[in-house]
């Protein structure tokens, strides 16, 4: 099916003005190019910095006490006031023991909360996922 909705002419810089909706009939996201690891140095409260669009955070295995927040800062240069930054808990944690939410965001960082929901004390590697919504 060819596309049913006329967008205007498409640029050689991909700029599309004027849709009201992305639509794929594949998969859509980044590509391997885009995403990056990074791991905490020293406690689950240290900042981390990754300058990609996508990728995992790995936290230190300190141990964070039930009923508890964490938070630290994710330095990240693509990042812009306007950006959606979504998170979950990835691999290297118990199911269901976390919450994660993004607390504050500005130019450059954003600030990360993890939750210990858990009913006791837990040392764990836990992976954040995340993604930018890059919004202009």
């Amino acid at each position: 099916m060819g596309n049913t909705k006329s967008i205007g002419i498409a640029y050689s810089d991909q700029d599309i003005s004027g849709s009201d909706t992305i639509l794929s009939s594949g998969q859509f996201g980044y590509t391997a190019a885009a995403q990056g690891t990074v791991t905490q140095a020293t406690s689950k409260s240290t900042g981390v910095t990754l300058n990609k669009s996508a990728g995992q955070i790995t936290m230190n295995n300190a141990s964070l006490a039930t009923a508890t927040n964490v938070t630290f800062t994710l330095t990240n240069s693509l990042i812009s006031a306007n950006d959606i930054l979504i998170l979950n808990v990835g691999s290297g944690a118990t199911a269901g023991a976390y919450n994660c939410w993004v607390s504050g965001l500005s130019a450059g960082s954003a600030t990360v909360t993890l939750r210990n929901i858990s009913g006791g004390s837990l040392s764990e590697a836990v992976v954040l996922n995340f993604a930018l919504i890059h919004c202009a």
